[in-house]
C-alpha cells in the first residue's frame, strides 16, 4: 500500500473514532439530564399533640335492673280463684284486696266450727251443774269419792273440748280471711300470675300469685364484676350506666353493696355488686340489661398524652437503621433512665427524650404532670414509619452506587 493510502486510512479511522466518542458524549449528556429514579426508604415520624382535657378510668360490667323492695305474694290456703281485682302496673295500698278465692267452703267451715263451740259450751255447762248438784252429797257422805272424781273429770273434759272448738273456730275464720289475698305493702303490681277460675294450692312450694314493687322511683342493678376487677370497686363509688332502650341516655348511681359470695361459671369467677340508682322519669324497668361503668379514678383539665408516646423507644429507630435508614440523633433530657419518658422534636427536628410523671390512663390517653418543659400542644413521637421516596440517580451513581449510610443525607435532622 502506498504512503498516501495509509495516510487516508488513518484519517478515516481517526474521524470514525471521533464520531463514536461524540455519540457517547451526546447520549451520556442526555442520560444525565433525563436520569431515571430509584426508590429509597425515607424515615418519618408519627406524631401527635399533647392535649388538655378530662379523663377517667373505669371498670366495665353488665347487670340486670331490679325494683327496690319487691314482695312476692302467695296464698296460705288452697282453693279456686273467684275474683281478681288488680292487673299489671296497678298502684295498690297496704291491706288492699288483690284477689278472692271461692268463699263457700271457708264459710261453711266457719259455721261448722261455731256449732262445735256451741256444743262444747253446752257440755261444759252440764258438767258444771252436775258438780254443783252433787257436791252436798259428797259432804254428807252419800256420794263416794270415786263418783265425785268422775264428775270432775267430765267437767275438765268439757272445758278442754270448748278450748279445742274455739281454736277450730279461730282457724276457720283465719282461713276465711286468708281467702281474701291482700297487699302487705304500698306499691305497684309488676307481676300477676293468676286468673279467675284458676286453682291454687298452699304447700311448701306455694306459687307466686303477685309481685309488688314498693318504690319504682328507685331501682337497683346487680352487676357481675370479674375477680380481676373487684379490687377496684368500693362502696359509695360513682357509677355510670346505659340501657339498650335509651342508648342516648346516661344514668348515674352509687355502689351500695359488694357481696362476698363468688359465682363461678366456665371457670370465670365473678362477684355481685349492687348499685342503687334513681328512676324519677320511670325509664328504667325491672329486667332491663344495663351496661355499667364503675368510675375508678378521674382527672379534670389535665395534660393528656397518647399512650403510644409512652411506648415509643429508640430501638424503633435502630430497627429502621438496620433496614437501610439513617441513624437518628436522640438527645436525652432527664436523669432517670427507667422513668416514664416521651420523645419530642427540637428545632432541628431531632428526637429529644423527656422524663415525665404519669397519672391515670384509659388505655388510649395517659395523664402527665405539667412542668416547664411539657406544655399543651407539644408534639410528641408516637412511632416511626418508612415511606418509599424517589431519588435522582445519574450515570455515574448508577455505575458506582454509594454504600449504605455513606454519600447521602437522609431526611431533615437525620445524618
Amino acid at each position: 500500500m502506498t504512503k498516501d493510502g495509509r495516510s487516508i486510512r488513518k484519517k478515516w479511522t481517526l474521524a470514525g473514532l471521533m464520531v463514536f466518542v461524540g455519540l457517547i458524549l451526546v447520549f451520556g449528556y442526555r442520560y444525565v439530564l433525563n436520569s431515571d429514579t430509584s426508590e429509597m426508604q425515607a424515615l418519618t415520624y408519627q406524631t401527635e399533640k399533647i392535649i388538655r382535657g378530662d379523663l377517667e378510668t373505669v371498670v366495665s360490667s353488665t347487670g340486670a335492673i331490679a325494683a327496690v323492695g319487691t314482695v312476692e305474694i302467695g296464698t296460705q290456703v288452697s282453693g279456686t280463684i273467684h275474683k281478681v281485682f288488680v292487673d299489671y302496673n296497678d298502684k295498690v295500698k297496704k291491706g288492699q284486696v288483690l284477689a278472692v278465692l271461692d268463699l263457700a267452703l271457708f264459710e261453711s267451715t266457719v259455721n261448722e266450727a261455731q256449732a262445735g263451740v256451741m256444743e262444747s259450751e253446752a257440755r261444759l255447762k252440764q258438767a258444771e251443774l252436775e258438780c254443783v248438784r252433787n257436791k252436798p252429797l259428797v259432804v254428807s257422805g252419800n256420794l263416794s269419792a270415786q263418783e265425785w272424781l268422775s264428775l270432775e273429770t267430765d267437767k275438765s273434759l268439757a272445758e278442754a273440748g270448748l278450748l279445742s272448738a274455739r281454736a277450730s273456730l279461730k282457724k276457720a275464720k283465719t282461713n276465711l280471711e286468708n281467702a281474701r289475698i291482700r297487699s302487705p305493702i304500698d306499691g305497684t303490681v309488676i307481676t300477676r300470675d293468676i286468673d279467675e277460675g284458676q286453682t291454687v294450692a298452699a304447700s311448701y312450694s306455694t306459687p307466686t300469685l303477685f309481685v309488688i314493687a314498693e318504690d319504682l322511683s328507685r331501682v337497683e342493678i346487680e352487676a357481675n364484676v370479674d375477680e380481676s376487677d373487684i379490687g377496684q370497686v368500693r362502696v359509695n363509688q360513682d357509677v355510670r350506666f346505659t340501657v339498650q332502650a335509651y342508648p342516648d341516655e346516661t344514668f348515674k348511681g352509687k355502689v351500695s353493696q359488694i357481696r362476698m359470695k363468688p359465682t363461678t361459671l366456665s371457670n370465670v369467677v365473678t362477684y355481685t355488686v349492687v348499685v342503687d340508682a334513681g328512676n324519677d322519669q320511670g325509664y328504667l324497668l325491672p329486667g332491663m340489661t344495663a351496661t355499667v361503668d364503675f368510675i375508678v379514678a378521674k382527672a379534670s383539665k389535665a395534660l393528656l398524652v397518647p399512650a403510644g408516646a409512652l411506648r415509643f423507644k429508640p430501638m424503633d429507630l435502630e430497627k429502621n437503621k438496620e433496614s437501610g435508614n439513617m441513624e437518628a440523633v436522640v438527645k436525652k433530657k432527664g436523669g432517670n433512665e427507667h422513668a416514664p419518658r416521651i420523645y419530642t422534636l427540637n428545632s432541628s427536628n431531632e428526637p429529644v427524650r423527656l422524663n415525665v410523671r404519669t397519672g391515670i390512663s384509659d388505655g388510649s390517653l395517659t395523664v402527665i404532670e405539667e412542668d416547664d418543659t411539657i406544655t399543651e400542644g407539644m408534639v410528641v413521637i408516637t412511632g416511626v414509619k418508612t415511606e418509599k421516596a424517589k431519588a435522582k440517580t445519574n450515570l455515574f451513581s448508577k455505575l458506582a452506587p454509594p454504600r449504605p449510610g455513606k454519600g447521602h443525607s437522609g431526611p431533615r435532622g437525620m445524618r
